[in-house]
């Protein structure tokens, strides 16, 4: 019986953090959003994106896929970019997958600052691509989604400038080593 309890315990531990990680990445992109004036869907800069790195840096691969894709749909969901929401939901779902499997190679943890730049780096043509797929598709057109890639590019920079120092701190405190 002491088996199952402790087994039971580490599972609602492990749904607590990433029910966490998920309202983070979405709170963090709902409080500071700022539509860029690149064309009509030139899309957001938020710090949702810096949320899903440091996510997917300090948990892994599966926490911070689930932080990215839950976070960023829902915000979707609530604030009228509803139409985008599957497509967050598999974009950035990806794009923290990506990131943390990367920063977590080879028993890593997230511990290298050069590996967690790496992922973060890596990660974005295919959060790229992710957008530019579906602005095809909703826009029936492949040269309309390439104004975007502009500001898609500057969020995921805006993140990996937050995410990379933020992880250095934390990195530091006893409980994310």
């Amino acid at each position: 019986m002491q088996k199952t309890t402790s087994y039971s315990n580490v599972r609602t531990f492990d749904l607590i953090i990433t029910s966490m990680l998920i309202a983070l990445v979405f709170v963090a992109t709902i409080l500071l959003n700022i539509k860029l004036p690149i064309t009509a869907n030139g899309g957001l800069v938020h710090l949702g994106t810096a949320m899903l790195f440091i996510s997917s840096i300090l948990f892994g691969p599966k926490k911070g896929a689930m932080a990215g894709a839950i976070g960023m749909a829902l915000f979707d969901l609530v604030s009228g970019w509803t139409l985008w929401a599957p497509f967050t939901f598999l974009a950035r779902g990806l794009q923290g997958y990506i990131v943390g499997k990367i920063a977590w190679s080879n028993g890593r943890k997230g511990n290298s600052i050069v590996f967690n730049l790496l992922a973060t780096i890596v990660s974005i043509p295919f959060m790229l691509g992710g957008y530019y797929i579906c602005e095809g598709v909703l826009f029936s057109s492949w040269i309309i989604p390439v104004a975007s890639i502009p500001g898609n590019i500057v969020q995921n920079v805006v993140g990996i400038c937050v995410a990379i120092p933020v992880c250095i701190v934390l990195k530091k405190i006893p409980i994310f080593k």
